[in-house]
């Protein structure tokens, strides 16, 4: 069975996950790549150091966001969003969206670029010491959502 996701389950897959795809575009250029991200009051938040999608990004803050999970080829679920990236210079900015990428559910097992900061997986003691994180950070609120499933199930609801 093929089908649409509802409102809910759209929230549900982003809360759920930590890896994301951006999609983004300059000129001549499209570029897809996959990021950690954390998702909270309708924006995606993330971290990450200067290279290509920033630079793009920067040019042209127009972006979509996707993400899924998948059990098998027949049982998946994907969404797909749309939104505008916004770097976080503002110290205050900077904080609540690094406070709240720290306060995702990482699995045990995680890659180097989750980890923000050298006392990883421990949070810095206050506020003020997130800022000596280095990097950028940036969110992406989105506009639009749009979410899709295949399921060999009655219920789409992947375990």
């Amino acid at each position: 069975m093929l089908g649409e996701l509802s409102v809910i389950e759209i929230e549900e897959l982003l809360h759920k996950q930590i890896v994301g795809r951006i999609g983004c575009h300059d000129k001549d250029l499209v570029y897809v790549v996959p990021i950690s991200y954390a998702y909270d009051d309708n924006c995606i938040y993330c971290h990450t150091y200067e290279g290509k999608k920033i630079d793009i990004m920067r040019n042209n803050p127009k972006v979509c966001f996707q993400v899924d999970e998948m059990k098998d080829m027949a049982n998946w679920r994907s969404v797909m969003a749309w939104g505008e990236f916004q770097e976080l210079s503002n110290q205050d900015e900077r904080t609540q969206a690094l406070s709240i990428l720290l306060h995702r559910q990482l699995p045990a097992r995680s890659s180097i670029t989750t980890h923000l900061g050298k006392s990883w997986p421990f949070t810095p003691a206050n506020k003020e010491d997130l800022n000596t994180i280095p990097g950028i950070t940036f969110r992406i609120s989105l506009t639009e959502k749009t979410g899709r499933f295949e399921s060999t199930s009655e219920s789409h609801m992947l375990a």
